[in-house]
């Protein structure tokens, strides 16, 4: 394809585009609206009656802080893998607080430990947090796919993973005030472990959620000019 060709093909054919805010904007905006959902769900099930006195603790404080942060960053993130001209580092910011998250899910399991013994360590099965996370970031998940498809989907796996785990973090974070599991292992593998799977399983679909229409459009125009 020659590139005057191109040039000229573009200059007849393509209508202005308007940019796009600043990853970080977007998030807020996301974040925003997610949270006014998320308030009506966790009002809807029940704030937990203990929750004046569990903010007071500082690993479940720092716990929910945490997933709180992660959802959000994840989101910077994810519209962050949209635009070519990001720094890379942006897509990765949110493993901070993610790891946070997770530390503070150890401390608990060692707290467990101290005070229980090993026993402290027998997980429940609460097998009901993998769907009623998923159940509770669902429209989450389909407003951030509606706003991260209007950037260019350079890495629609990574961009579709953080989309998850923005929508999959503030789930846990709406279970975390409302239901009062506080067995440290149970919590790490059914409410982190449920953020962990759902967010690899919705990345292999990256590709499908996430391709150039407007390149394709291009592409098919040129050719049918050509002929």
């Amino acid at each position: 394809m020659l590139s005057d060709e191109l040039i000229k093909t573009l200059a007849e054919n393509c209508a202005p585009v308007r940019p796009l805010a600043h990853p970080a904007r977007r998030a807020l905006v996301w974040f925003a609206f997610s949270l006014c959902y998320v308030a009506v769900v966790v009002a809807l099930m029940g704030v937990r009656p203990d929750l004046l006195a569990k903010l007071a603790d500082p690993q479940f404080a720092t716990e929910l802080a945490a997933a709180f942060l992660t959802s959000i960053v994840a989101a910077a993130g994810a519209f962050s893998a949209g635009c070519p001209a990001r720094p890379v580092w942006e897509r990765f910011a949110a493993g901070i607080f993610l790891s946070v998250w997770a530390g503070a899910l150890a401390v608990g399991c060692w707290r467990d430990i101290r005070a229980f013994g090993l026993a402290g360590l027998l997980a429940h099965s609460d097998i009901y947090c993998l769907p009623t996370i998923l159940a509770i970031s669902i429209p989450a998940a389909l407003l951030i796919l509606s706003m991260v498809r209007r950037g260019a989907p350079i890495a629609p796996f990574v961009t579709i993973g953080l989309a998850a785990l923005a929508s999959t973090a503030l789930a846990a974070a709406a279970l975390r005030l409302s239901f009062r599991q506080d067995a440290a292992v149970s919590v790490c593998i059914w409410q982190f472990g449920s953020v962990v799977l759902l967010t690899g399983i919705a990345s292999l679909f990256g590709r499908a959620l996430l391709h150039w229409t407007m390149r394709d459009a291009l592409l098919a125009s040129i050719q049918a000019h050509r002929r």
